[in-house]
């Protein structure tokens, strides 16, 4: 078996680190502490799915923006901006200024989620041979997982000395991700957008389908924690259990992701993970607490696996443009899921906060996404 350089784990882990703490700790660790701000009286049920929206949205901003803001500032500087606005955006949730004041840095969380997920993966995947960017993509995309499994055990042990308390530990985490990760960054640049008459790679089907399935994925983003809390009635301290489950699923979904990628081809990976994200959503339907285990499992495990799929399906098809082809594949995500967000938000306070209503859409866009993809001609 061969033994990979040192260099090629330093790079990948600490790359691991910017979509650990933009997206698995910016984002999700928002989900266990969902029900707690609820119970807290920080927010209702209804503003607190607006803040889950305001994160997606700002994550939309800093996808646009991340390639043009790395060709000009660097890959490695850009990394850092990203993590300072996760810093900040933890630090200043925890004072309880209402609504309108969580708003922002929920916002200025997804803008950073953004940046460090647009620039890491692809700058990593630039600075690995070819032969192991498959696996190099699932250990970036891992740290996703990582950091909603961090976020599951951290959350349930500060929450009960009081949710501001909580915020503050989070930025604490990430400060110290920083510090391990800041001096191994990737520096291969992701390059800007593509010039006028450079040859834009096809790939509307693989597009289309990743943004579909990133609106079928909010429900479980969003609403799994409150899902297990208020929908299935059980204790706070199982519903981080579930959400525990969804970053191990999360983990090993893109490890092996990575691997199915560099074996299988990034197509038919693309398609099994679809499947298995189809699945994930219809057993959060039945009102039954069991079914959250392999639910949140699965969940976990499409929703980061599929990332490490598409990185390595952009790298495949697109070559040397798959930073291009990464770009308006993760706006599209963004977008889509921005809207739906903001959809199941409305849907779910005027619905009574019916779990069932915003996870049937989930499942109805995840079909879609799988049609959309079974649907691309050879």
């Amino acid at each position: 078996m061969t033994t990979l350089p040192a260099p090629f784990w330093r790079t990948a882990l600490a790359a691991a680190c910017a979509p650990c703490s933009g997206i698995g700790l910016a984002r999700f660790a928002y989900v266990p502490l969902f029900p707690a701000m609820v119970a807290a009286g920080w927010v209702n049920g209804g503003g607190a799915g607006l803040l889950g929206a305001a994160n997606m949205t700002g994550y939309l901003l800093g996808v646009l923006g991340a390639r043009r803001l790395g060709f000009v500032l660097g890959t490695a500087r850009t990394l850092d901006l990203g993590m300072l606005l996760v810093v900040l955006s933890f630090a200043l949730c925890g004072f309880n200024g209402g609504l309108w004041w969580f708003l922002p840095w929920r916002l200025l969380a997804g803008v950073a989620g953004g940046l460090l997920m647009g620039l890491a993966g692809p700058a990593t995947q630039a600075s690995v041979a070819p032969d192991r960017r498959g696996l190099a993509g699932g250990i970036v995309i891992g740290g996703v997982g990582a950091g909603v499994s961090i976020a599951a055990l951290v959350v349930p042990l500060l929450v009960p000395q009081g949710v501001q308390l909580a915020w503050f530990g989070l930025a604490g985490l990430v400060l110290g991700l920083w510090a391990l990760a800041h001096r191994h960054w990737p520096t291969a640049p992701v390059g800007p957008a593509a010039v006028a008459g450079q040859a834009r790679p096809r790939a509307a089907h693989m597009v289309l389908a990743y943004g579909l399935s990133g609106g079928g994925l909010v429900p479980p983003m969003i609403y799994m924690a409150d899902l297990a809390v208020r929908g299935r009635g059980l204790p706070l301290a199982w519903a981080s259990g579930v959400w525990l489950l969804f970053g191990l699923g999360g983990i090993l979904g893109t490890l092996s992701s990575g691997t199915a990628a560099d074996r299988l081809g990034g197509t038919r990976s693309y398609r099994l993970w679809l499947v298995l994200q189809v699945v994930a959503l219809a057993l959060c339907l039945p009102n039954s607490a069991w079914l959250l285990v392999p639910a949140a499992l699965l969940s976990g495990f499409a929703a980061m696996g599929v990332t490490a799929v598409v990185l390595a399906l952009a790298r495949e098809r697109a070559g040397a443009a798959a930073g291009a082809v990464w770009a308006r594949t993760t706006a599209c995500f963004a977008v889509i899921q921005a809207v739906v967000a903001f959809a199941l938000a409305q849907l779910f306070a005027s619905s009574g906060e019916s779990h069932l209503a915003v996870f049937s859409v989930g499942l109805a866009l995840s079909v879609a996404a799988l049609a959309v993809q079974w649907a691309e001609p050879k």
